[in-house]
């Protein structure tokens, strides 16, 4: 029989399936173009067709596919595997292994505890462990996890100062009952905690500011040592606060080197073992994600994507949360840490609504420090209502809209809108890959006005810059080639001036978008559009007016102070200019 898990070109070469599918596929299995999707699944190729956006035309898709063909028999996905309770014999006493822990850390730092135990069996998933701590007169748990080699790591979060006394427990005796008291002292310079929701925007969790200016490299942590420092290198002079970016690797366009691990042991050739985890794989991302956070640049991890050639995209669902719950309990004790369930959860024909929902609730329950989470899209939104998620992470709508409906986006959901993926500078022979840096910038002014925030991305043909290697930034890192980023500094530097530090939409003309901040600051942009002159209109008081040329980042204000009443700005004529009018 049919089902997600089918190819494309299975259900073309059958007449009863083909029939469904141009029935339910309306222009998209008798399209020209099907051949090159032969070998994709239907459970990712649904997302691509819009007669079946909703849940009700997919599941009867399935139900009719369901009914034809012969009866062939899956491989079931592995089962859950529970903790072992007899792990340790009664003979070990409780409580009997080596604990080493801190006597202080510095708040927002990771707090571990670190436990010398047994390593027979699998203690992966044989041996369950977690703490509870109290502090502020509260309790909270948090997960352990198994580090190799007889190594057992609980980390926390250190979010809050003074003492926290914890206590273990676990399925095997000697984990079980440990204590200890460990005292978090004040931040060290520089440590502003993790980035909470503040309304539309952001800020970290002792109150500074924080605008998510991302850029993303979706696989630079699976590339050699030697490329992956040379990208820390690029973001050290950039001005990115945010990096989109996959836990597992990604097999796709200008990405087909294969990585030197993976987060479970072994190999594309000879398989791998789903029941264990490769901790040196995670320590190295564990370094990476410190070396971003000193950087000043959060972690945006991308916990499952659909570009994959090694199974990570179908591990079924008892394997997926042995991931989470693994990935989770490693990673949520870093402060710059955000979750992404996923890169364009509707391609990843595994999975649907429900799974993802179920998925979300796993890392809901792992992590106790409460990191943003969102999910982001393909084609079909998600309902970014959901209360699990923390702001909306999307991407372009078609080939030129998107960063214009920031504010229409804002109102729908009520969460900050963050457009992780507006199209990439650069030229290649996709369309999401070859918008100018003139066209990114304008892209990320659109959004900023209508107090959003948009992500940059990079993808310039190698070969057309006279390099042999197939390094684009978007999928390796590296170097950036591209003019945006000077630029999106420059915008980065006007939001930092404002009152509060963020733009919100104001009332705008029917021709000009205007972003600000209510009686005190106004901003309109112009877009492509190239005016010689603008008349604004003044409120009541007195105001300073800057002429911005977004491109050439120039600001130069027009003699004097000015009060109410319609004053003529004279303007340049040229594309991407901006007013900005504040209280004087």
């Amino acid at each position: 029989m049919f089902d997600r898990r089918s190819t494309f070109g299975e259900a073309l070469d059958h007449p009863g399936a083909r029939a469904v599918l141009e029935r339910l596929m309306p222009g998209f299995a008798a399209s020209p173009m099907a051949v090159q999707f032969r070998d994709g699944r239907l459970g990712s190729l649904v997302a691509l067709v819009p007669a079946l956006e909703t849940q009700e035309a997919r599941d009867r898709l399935w139900a009719e596919l369901a009914e034809i063909g012969d009866d062939v028999q899956r491989a079931p996905s592995a089962p859950a595997i529970a903790p072992d309770p007899a792990y340790e014999p009664e003979t070990v006493p409780r409580a009997s292994a080596s604990m080493t822990s801190p006597a202080s850390v510095s708040l927002w730092a990771p707090l571990e505890i670190r436990i010398d135990g047994p390593s027979h069996g699998n203690p992966f998933v044989d041996v369950e462990l977690d703490a509870v701590f109290v502090r502020d007169g509260s309790e909270l748990r948090v997960g352990g996890f198994y580090d190799g080699d007889g190594a057992y790591v609980i980390r926390a979060l250190a979010d809050a100062t003074g003492d926290w006394s914890f206590e273990t427990r676990s399925t095997a005796r000697s984990l079980d009952g440990l204590r200890g008291t460990i005292t978090v002292v004040p931040a060290a310079d520089g440590a502003h905690g993790p980035v909470r929701v503040d309304g539309f925007h952001f800020r970290h969790a002792d109150g500074t500011r924080h605008r998510p200016l991302g850029t993303t490299a979706y696989a630079w942590t699976h590339q050699p040592d030697d490329l992956q420092e040379q990208t820390l290198a690029t973001l050290a002079e950039a001005p990115f606060t945010k990096m989109r970016m996959c836990v597992f690797p990604k097999s796709y366009l200008y990405n087909a080197n294969e990585p030197a691990d993976f987060p479970f042991p072994g190999s594309l050739a000879e398989g791998f073992d789903l029941e264990r985890f490769d901790p040196a794989h995670f320590r190295r991302l564990e370094d990476r994600i410190l070396r971003l956070a000193a950087l000043g640049i959060e972690a945006d991890l991308i916990l499952f994507h659909a570009y994959d050639r090694w199974g990570f995209a179908d591990l079924g669902p008892a394997v997926d949360e042995r991931y989470l719950r693994y990935a989770v309990r490693r990673l949520s004790g870093f402060a710059n840490v955000w979750w992404s369930m996923a890169n364009e959860y509707d391609l990843l024909w595994a999975k649907d609504t429900a799974d993802w929902e179920r998925l979300a609730a796993v890392v809901g329950e792992e992590d106790a420090f409460g990191h943003l989470n969102s999910i982001h899209n393909c084609r079909p939104f998600y309902d970014y209502s959901a209360p699990w998620i923390t702001h909306v992470s999307i991407q372009r709508v078609d080939v030129y809209r998107t960063a214009e409906n920031t504010d229409e986006w804002r109102e729908r959901w009520g969460k900050p809108v963050v457009i992780d993926e507006c199209a990439y500078e650069g030229d290649i022979d996709q369309g999401w890959g070859n918008i100018t840096g003139e066209e990114m910038v304008r892209r990320f002014w659109e959004g900023a006005v209508r107090g959003g925030y948009v992500g940059h991305g990079e993808t310039y043909l190698p070969s057309a810059l006279g390099l042999d290697d197939e390094i684009l930034w978007w999928s390796k890192g590296g170097v950036l080639h591209g003019s945006s980023p000077d630029r999106i500094r420059f915008l980065e530097e006007l939001l930092a001036e404002a009152p509060d530090g963020v733009w919100d939409p104001l009332p705008g003309d029917w021709d000009v978008p205007w972003g600000g901040v209510a009686g005190e600051l106004r901003v309109g942009y112009f877009g492509f559009n190239r005016p010689r002159f603008r008349n604004v209109l003044l409120d009541d008081g007195a105001w300073t007016i800057d002429v911005i040329d977004t491109w050439n980042m120039t600001v130069d204000r027009l003699p004097g102070v000015h009060g109410a009443g319609s004053v003529r700005v004279e303007l340049p004529g040229r594309p991407f200019m901006a007013v900005r009018v504040s209280r004087a």
